[in-house]
């Protein structure tokens, strides 16, 4: 006589639990990410993050007047920059390029977000992204914040995500004016990327990230990186660079620096910068 087998219940777990677990888990994923705070000024929209690596980019050109910003995990946003400047380039292409816009862009990644995220079959992306698209004149400027969820909000004035966001975002909310010019936002963002609950500190010109969208400039691409060399001028100028300390004659630089005390850029991560 055959023992009929005995058939398990299956594991069940809520829809809502299992939302609130695949949120929970990105999150954690972008909070280990350093900041990046982006600032309208008078002539664009500036971004600003600390990141010593020279290779892997947090911001970038998507387009013409479009850039892209994101934190978390580096392969996962780098795939979606690929994927935005394809598909701009597609549309460019086969239409005008006027009808690449930052809307459209953050609409394709919301959906590839949200996608991603409502799916059952992979993890979702450890990532927060910034489309930004700048207009004739700062009131037709737009920046868009994407979550990991393909959730989109259209921010005004600044914006900030990952790492201390709240604290970096609370010394934004006090401090800024707008108006301001590109030195002077320079300035105000990298003081907040400094600020946190316990301390300010000042971080080094070498160890940031600082790129705009600038309408003054006379190329059809708007894009640009700014130097070192011009982040440190902007900064001692504000008050805020970090003091070269003098060692004295005698003093060996320790590895890994740049003879200042200043980490070089392979003390980066590289999974998640």
């Amino acid at each position: 006589m055959e023992v009929p087998e005995q058939m398990s219940a299956p594991f069940y777990v809520s829809p809502e639990q299992l939302m609130k677990d695949r949120a929970d888990f990105a999150r954690k994923g972008i909070a280990r990410g350093r900041s990046v705070v982006a600032v309208q000024y008078a002539d664009g929209i500036l971004f600003a993050s600390q990141n010593p690596s020279q290779a892997l980019h947090k911001v970038s050109e998507i387009y013409d007047r479009i850039a892209f910003a994101a934190v978390g995990r580096y392969n996962e946003f780098e795939n979606l920059r690929i994927a935005g400047v394809r598909l701009a380039d597609m549309r460019g292409y086969a239409y005008d390029r006027r009808d690449v816009t930052g809307r459209s862009l953050a609409n394709a990644y919301a959906q590839t977000l949200g996608t991603i995220f409502s799916s059952g079959g992979e993890k979702p992306y450890e990532v927060e992204l910034f489309v930004a698209e700048i207009g004739a004149s700062a009131a037709e400027d737009q920046l868009y914040r994407l979550t990991y969820d393909g959730q989109v909000a259209d921010e005004h004035q600044f914006a900030v995500m990952g790492g201390a966001a709240e604290a970096v975002a609370g010394y934004l909310e006090e401090h800024y004016r707008p108006g301001n010019d590109l030195d002077g936002a320079l300035a105000l963002a990298v003081a907040a990327l400094g600020h946190s609950d316990s301390e300010d500190r000042r971080i080094a010109a070498d160890d940031l990230e600082v790129a705009v969208l600038d309408r003054t400039r006379t190329q059809p691409r708007k894009f640009s990186r700014l130097s070192p060399l011009r982040i440190q001028a902007v900064l001692e100028h504000a008050g805020t660079a970090v003091p070269d300390a003098d060692p004295g004659p005698d003093a060996v630089a320790p590895p890994g620096t740049d003879g200042t005390g200043s980490p070089g850029a392979a003390g980066e991560p590289p999974v998640a910068p």
